[in-house]
C-alpha cells in the first residue's frame, strides 16, 4: 500500500488537472472572462484561478481576448480558449456528395470542400475522401499532423470488430473491411466512422431545431431512410450500434399493390427512390428526379401533386412506427425528401396524428444538406478537446 508520501504528488498535479479543465470549460461555454469573474463563477480562489491560467496560457490552450474596462477599480484582463490549440476533421460521406470540413477547437470552421462522389468503387470512395480531405486541410493552410481528430459520417452501421461497414447497401463494396484503415492511413489521424443518420440527430441537437429537446428524433429520408435518436443530448446507438436502422423493417404485404411496385421495407415505401417509382407509376417522364417531382408539384402538377400526397401518407406510417416505439416529443424532417418541407410538413403531419395518439410535434431541419457534417463535426470535438488538454498539460 502506497504511504501518503507517495500519494500527495500525484493527488496534487490530478487536482491541477482538474482546476485547469474546469476552467477552460468554463471559458468555452462563457468566455471570454476575466480571473475575477472565474473565480466567482467556479468557487475556486483567485490564486489558484491565476496559476491555473498561466498553466493553461503556457500550455497554449488559453490566451488573452482584451481587457475589460469597469467605470471604478481596476481594468481586468480577460481570457478565451486557444481555438487554434488543434484542429478537427468532418466527412460526410453520400451516394452523390462527399462533404468535407475542417474546425477549430472552437467548432468555427475554416475550410471546406464539397465534392461530386463519382467512385465507381469503394476503394475510389475512400481515396476521393481522401483527397477532399487534404484540399481542406491544405486550404486551411494546415498539414496533417495539425487534425486531432476525424469523423466520418457514412450510411450503415460501423462494426469495430469486424472493422467495416454494414447494410450501406447504396454504396457498393462499402462494407468491404479495410475501407476505414485505408481512409485513416491517408489521413494520418485516428477516425471514428458514424452513422450519418446519427450525426444528423447530434447536428440538429446542437446547432438546429432539435436544441433543448427531451427525446427527439431527426429522420433522414433521402437515398435511404434512418432516424437519429437524442434523449437528453446523449445519442442512442442501440447494443450493436443500429438504433435507428427503422429502414430496414419489413413492410407487411399492402392489398392492393402500393404505387410504384412492391415494398419489402420500409425504406424501399418512403425513400427518394419510391417517389420516382410512384411518379412513373402515375405517369410522369420516366427520366425525373425524386427533386424534379416536387418541383412540379410547387408548380401546381395535379401528378405530381398527387406523388407528394402519397409519399407524405407513407411518410406518415414510417415515422408512426417510430413514434410508437420511441416517444419522442419532437420529430424533426431531413434528408433529400427534408427539402421539400414545404410541401410535406402539414400532410406527414396530418397522416402522423392521425395514425399515432401520442401526436409529437413534428419540424423540418433547420441545417439542411449540412446536418451531417455539423454533426461530425460536433462529435470529433468530443474527441479532440480533451486529447489536447492531455498532451499539452500531461
Amino acid at each position: 500500500m502506497p504511504g501518503a508520501g507517495a500519494e500527495r504528488p500525484w493527488s496534487r498535479q490530478r487536482l491541477r488537472s482538474n482546476n485547469e479543465w474546469l476552467l477552460l470549460a468554463r471559458l468555452r461555454s462563457h468566455g471570454p472572462l476575466s480571473r475575477a469573474q472565474l473565480a466567482r463563477d467556479t468557487g475556486l480562489s483567485k490564486p489558484t484561478v491565476s496559476a491555473a491560467l498561466a498553466a493553461l496560457e503556457e500550455a497554449g490552450l488559453v490566451r488573452e481576448a482584451g481587457r475589460f474596462v469597469p467605470e471604478r477599480g481596476r481594468t481586468a484582463v480577460l481570457y478565451e480558449p486557444d481555438p487554434a490549440a488543434g484542429y478537427v476533421l468532418g466527412v460526410d460521406i453520400g451516394r452523390a456528395w462527399l462533404r468535407v470540413a475542417v474546425a477549430d477547437l472552437s467548432g468555427q470552421v475554416v475550410a471546406r470542400q464539397d465534392a461530386p462522389n463519382r467512385g465507381r468503387t469503394a476503394n475510389a470512395v475512400a481515396d476521393a475522401v481522401v483527397a477532399a480531405a487534404r484540399a481542406a486541410i491544405a486550404a486551411a493552410g494546415l498539414t496533417p499532423d495539425r487534425i486531432v481528430h476525424a469523423v466520418v459520417g457514412s450510411p450503415g452501421v460501423w462494426d469495430e470488430r469486424r472493422r467495416s461497414v454494414r447494410f450501406a447497401d447504396h454504396l457498393p463494396g462499402w462494407g468491404r473491411r479495410g475501407l476505414v484503415d485505408r481512409i485513416a492511413a491517408g489521413l494520418e489521424t485516428t477516425v471514428t466512422v458514424a452513422n450519418d443518420a446519427n450525426l444528423a440527430a447530434v447536428g440538429e441537437y446542437a446547432f438546429g431545431a432539435g436544441a433543448g429537446s427531451e427525446l427527439f428524433v431527426y429522420a433522414l429520408v433521402g437515398t435511404g431512410f434512418g432516424v437519429g435518436v437524442v434523449q437528453d443530448g446523449d445519442v442512442l446507438v442501440g447494443a450493436h450500434g443500429a438504433a435507428g436502422e427503422v429502414g430496414l423493417l419489413p413492410v407487411p404485404p399492402i392489398a392492393p399493390e402500393p404505387l410504384g411496385g412492391p415494398a419489402r421495407t420500409l425504406e424501399e415505401l418512403v425513400s427518394g427512390d419510391a417517389v420516382v417509382r410512384i411518379a412513373h407509376a402515375l405517369g410522369l417522364a420516366p427520366a425525373l428526379t425524386a427533386k424534379e417531382v416536387f418541383d412540379l408539384a410547387r408548380a401546381g402538377d395535379p401528378v405530381a401533386v398527387r406523388v407528394v400526397a402519397e409519399v407524405a401518407e407513407r411518410l406518415g406510417y414510417a415515422l408512426a412506427v417510430v413514434c410508437a416505439v420511441l416517444d419522442p416529443d419532437l420529430l424533426v424532417l431531413g434528408g433529400g425528401l427534408g427539402a421539400s418541407a414545404d410541401l410535406l410538413l402539414a400532410p406527414v403531419e396530418q397522416a402522423l396524428h392521425r395514425l399515432c395518439p401520442l401526436k409529437p410535434a413534428l419540424a423540418a431541419s433547420r441545417l439542411g444538406e449540412d446536418v451531417v457534417l455539423l454533426g461530425a463535426l460536433a462529435t470529433a470535438l468530443e474527441t479532440a478537446r480533451p486529447e489536447v488538454f492531455e498532451r499539452r498539460t500531461g
